[in-house]
């Protein structure tokens, strides 16, 4: 499992709102492809790894406005869990993160590949919580790119 911290330079409920949106976790979360959303609590994944390709289905089990946000795996080929937790500071003008997430499989030992996965786990989020916080400071986390956009001249 992967648990990491980071502070945010902007009020928790600008944060929640940037972080409860699955659909939005591609802009951030290197390693996930995509993610679809089936209804209000209903989300597909998918990511591929070593050429192989991953589907789940998550359903929230806990959105508590400004305060957590957390997910299970209820379908498909690899079994994610998260939960996000939010912590307001200076007087609500920054927020502390609390992410952790975790993969595993279904069925048996996973495949070298997926083993990798699984192991770099830790390591990533640190960098997905790095790239979050820019997108979000900056605020490019809409658009879901750091680069700077193009002027348009006449």
């Amino acid at each position: 499992m992967a648990h990491e911290r980071i502070e945010i330079d902007l009020p928790l409920s600008k944060v929640y709102e940037l972080l409860s949106n699955p659909v939005d976790f591609p802009k951030f979360l290197e390693r996930i492809d995509s993610v679809d959303r089936i209804n209000s609590q209903t989300f597909e994944y998918k990511t591929t790894i070593n050429g192989e390709t991953f589907h789940w289905t998550t359903n929230l089990i806990d959105n508590l406005r400004n305060t957590r946000f957390a997910w299970i795996t209820i379908n498909g080929t690899l079994n994610q869990t998260g939960t996000i937790r939010f912590t307001p500071l200076d007087n609500g003008n920054r927020t502390r993160v609390e992410f952790s997430l975790d993969y595993r499989t279904f069925f048996g030992d996973p495949s070298e590949g997926l083993a990798t996965f699984i192991e770099q786990s830790a390591d990533q989020l640190v960098k997905d919580l790095e790239s979050f916080k820019k997108l979000a400071e900056s605020d490019t986390f809409k658009e879901g790119s750091l680069e700077p956009k193009e002027e348009v001249t006449a």
